[in-house]
């Protein structure tokens, strides 16, 4: 069965390579959730080579068919009546699976063996794709196995690439010792270091945005914008993760990867092409550019915070130190909440801020422009009392799309000016269909495009910018975990951090039931 071309596009579908997709970590919670749904995307819209197969390992005892049996409950669970779809059924016969440890070499074999069944059978020319989907322990010795057993190979034309899941690394140093280790076995090239924050339509929309729409980028610079805010909520706690994130916390899992990535595109210069290296030059130098705090700064551009017990919804929600796996007398934080500046000619002296958290009141992503007021001499004058700033706001999860407000004359014989906003929805203008936000980052690695994967620069820039936040928070405990309730929008301290500047927070139509 040949999955059915995507319809309505306005350039050909043109399928992925042909390769086998092997998924380390196959029995695990991403392969079920995203991954895997993410792949029956790409085949339901004719963008998987007809050569195409996929090869599972993981500890768990599953033959090839009952893996099989197990992602159809996942198909199902992602969209229902998947898993007896046309698309599914020529996915599913091209799926296997090696039971097996990481740390067994005999395991590296028996893959192997798979991989030239698999080959074989389905045509793939020999190119293989690794997906790691692993804890961040197995990635070192996962990349030395491939490349003992000859796995990462490239001869005759075929390639090998290797997809890397955050966190790539815990601070700098090992981040820095990660990188020298990987690049013993692989080339910079074959390295495709994934954050799924870029496979979000307006993350990727971003550079159109800006760069393919004249009467914004002129405007995008300090003489005209005020300051940037970057908001990434979730209104989960730490779940089944408690284990692994009481020894992350928020910082490292989401401002070095996630938020870095999201500041690099908003402000970063014009790119000379869409080509891989040419968008991550650009990015690169805005890392470069964003000033590494002093000790000294940490304590006042910084904001730290766990959540408590909290009610929302009629429902009482545990505390962070009660969460399973979790330490009751925890110091870990989940919510962050930075001030940082950027010492180039567009940015300087525009602060940007950065919060995340988890258990907010709101699930939401978005970039917020803040642009600056208007001169007000000639409202005052006609009794106007104050004048609402211009603010561009771009949605990114969970409603994609973007915003701009403005002022306009209340109608009526007296000079009163308000906000309104014109609104653009991705899901009204193009319509929605079930995405992992997966499908892009997958289909770019099967082509070799790695535009929206970070190299290794990039990775160390990051670490480097918040290495000084990890030393201060790490000698000075903090004094009043937990400070914030389950279900509001965090810490006092997150809006002191903007009051001390005279900004605030954008209300983002859910009040702070802490308020």
């Amino acid at each position: 069965m040949n999955p059915k071309a995507a319809t309505g596009a306005a350039t050909p579908v043109v399928p992925a390579d042909s390769c086998v997709m092997v998924i380390f970590g196959a029995s695990g919670d991403l392969a079920k959730r995203k991954l895997v749904p993410a792949l029956y995307n790409l085949a339901r819209d004719g963008l998987l080579s007809q050569q195409f197969a996929i090869v599972g390992l993981a500890t768990r005892d599953y033959t090839t068919e009952s893996f099989r049996s197990h992602l159809d409950e996942a198909m199902e669970a992602h969209e229902a009546g998947s898993s007896r779809s046309a698309p599914w059924a020529w996915l599913r016969e091209r799926t296997y699976y090696v039971s097996g440890s990481l740390e067994d070499a005999s395991a590296y074999q028996r893959l192997e063996a798979q991989i030239a069944e698999a080959a074989k059978a389905h045509q793939t020319a020999n190119n293989h794709f690794y997906y790691l989907a692993v804890a961040p322990q197995f990635i070192g010795q996962i990349v030395r196995e491939l490349g003992s057993a000859g796995l990462t190979r490239e001869t005759e034309g075929q390639w090998r690439r290797v997809n890397i899941e955050k966190p790539f690394g815990r601070d700098l140093d090992s981040a820095r010792a990660l990188n020298v280790e990987i690049r013993k076995t692989l080339e910079e090239r074959q390295i495709y270091r994934i954050d799924h924050y870029l496979g979000k339509e307006t993350v990727q929309n971003l550079m159109v945005f800006r760069f393919g729409n004249g009467i914004f980028e002129p405007i995008w610079n300090r003489s005209y914008i005020d300051h940037v805010q970057i908001t990434a909520a979730e209104t989960l706690g730490v779940e089944q993760r408690g284990g692994y994130y009481d020894t992350s916390g928020t910082l490292r899992d989401m401002v070095p990867n996630h938020l870095f990535q999201l500041i690099s595109l908003t402000a970063m210069e014009p790119p000379v092409s869409f080509a891989a290296d040419a968008v991550r030059d650009e990015q690169a130098k805005i890392l470069d550019a964003i000033q590494i705090p002093r000790p000294e700064e940490v304590l006042t551009r910084t904001v730290r915070g766990q959540y408590g017990e909290g009610i929302v919804d009629g429902r009482r929600l545990p505390a962070y130190r009660s969460e399973p796996n979790v330490s009751p007398t925890s110091n870990t934080e989940t919510f962050v909440a930075l001030k940082l500046g950027l010492d180039n000619w567009r940015w300087a002296d525009v602060p940007f801020y950065l919060r995340t958290g988890k258990r907010m009141t709101r699930r939401l992503t978005e970039i917020v422009i803040q642009f600056k007021r208007a001169p007000f001499m000639l409202f005052r004058k006609a009794g106007v009392e104050s004048l609402a700033t211009n603010q561009l706001v771009i949605r990114i999860q969970p409603d994609e799309g973007i915003s701009l407000r403005f002022g306009t004359k209340v109608p009526g014989p007296t000079m009163k000016q308000a906000p309104v906003e014109m609104d653009f929805s991705y899901a009204d203008y193009f319509g929605a269909a079930p995405s992992t936000g997966y499908e892009r980052l997958l289909y770019d690695c099967m082509i070799g495009d790695q535009t929206l994967f970070q190299r290794a620069d990039m990775v160390e820039a990051g670490w480097t910018i918040i290495q000084p936040v990890l030393d201060v928070w790490q000698a000075l405990a903090p004094r009043s975990f937990p400070n914030y309730a389950a279900g509001s929008w965090g810490p006092k301290e997150s809006d002191d951090l903007l009051a001390r500047d005279g900004h605030a927070w954008r209300k983002n139509g859910v009040e702070d039931p802490g308020t």
